[in-house]
This record gives C-alpha cells, sequence and structure tokens, in this order.
C-alpha cells in the first residue's frame, strides 16, 4: 500500500504546527463556565494524516493530555479520525465531511451522555477563520433532538 495524498489530504495540513487554546466549557445549566487554556502540537504523518497532541488545564485544575488524529479515507469520500484524553476512558471515533465552503469540518462521533446512562450523538465542529486562527464548537444531540453546544475552543497559532 502507497497512499498519494490527495486534495483532501493537504486540507489537513493546515492543522499543522504549535498551536495555544482557550476553552470555554458549559459544566451545567446551574454553573458559570469554565475558562482554561492549553497548547496543542499538530505534526503531519506521512502527509495522510494529522496528529494533534494536546496539554491543558482542566476545570479541576489538573492538567489533562489529548490526542486527536484526522485523515481522509478516499474510499468513503470521508474524513476519519479519532480522539482520546487522559481525562477519559472512552476512544472518540470521528466521521465527517467538509462544507462547501472548505472552512467548516463537522465530525460525527458517539458517545455516553453527561449522566452517563445511554449512548447520544455528538459533533465537533471545526472551522478554519484564518491561516491562524480556528474554532472547535462541541454538541451533543439533546433527547428533545435539538443539538446543545457545550464547549467552544479557539486555537491560535504560537509563532
Amino acid at each position: 500500500m502507497d497512499a498519494e495524498p490527495q486534495k483532501e489530504h493537504q486540507w489537513l495540513d493546515q492543522f499543522v504546527g504549535e498551536w495555544i487554546s482557550e476553552v470555554e466549557c458549559m459544566m451545567g445549566a446551574d454553573q458559570p463556565p469554565s475558562k482554561t487554556q492549553g497548547t496543542e502540537i499538530v505534526r503531519s504523518l506521512g502527509g495522510l494524516w494529522v496528529v494533534a497532541e494536546g496539554d491543558c488545564e482542566m476545570p479541576d485544575g489538573n492538567r489533562g493530555k489529548t490526542i486527536m488524529t484526522l485523515g481522509y479515507d478516499p474510499k468513503i469520500n470521508r474524513y476519519v479520525g479519532t480522539f482520546i484524553g487522559s481525562m477519559m476512558t472512552h476512544l472518540w471515533i470521528y466521521n465527517g465531511a467538509l462544507d462547501e465552503s472548505e472552512k467548516i469540518l463537522t465530525l460525527d462521533t458517539e458517545g455516553l451522555n453527561f449522566s452517563q446512562s445511554a449512548i447520544a450523538k455528538y459533533q465537533d465542529i471545526i472551522e478554519f477563520v484564518s491561516d491562524d486562527h480556528r474554532i472547535m464548537r462541541s454538541q451533543i444531540l439533546g433527547d428533545d433532538g435539538n443539538w446543545q453546544q457545550f464547549m467552544t475552543a479557539h486555537y491560535r497559532r504560537n509563532h
């Protein structure tokens, strides 16, 4: 197997580099949002994948480590990837697509809902505002059929 990067793989190259993150999470309706900061280093793996390694403050004051992989599978015409973190045991499996503007990547995934009682649908939506600024919004599909955003992260390139 000797895969050649396609334009969809090249789109992922804009992730490569060092980033500083500012994250705001909604911890519950009766609590103020938590605001934390972190860093992320993203490297290319053979021009076909990107691997993002994050280090961040957690709302409880501890440090968290994360690893996200993103690639493109031309057989299914979808972006694919994974997300893991030192604060969780779930392996998030991504499957997504770009919007028509090719600025927003919506990644679908599944995991336990906030009460840990049932599997829920989630989306991580990554928007490139500029070459040096991207936003990731995370949302969960509620029992009422509406998406509820619970996290916003701004990533700014560290020059």
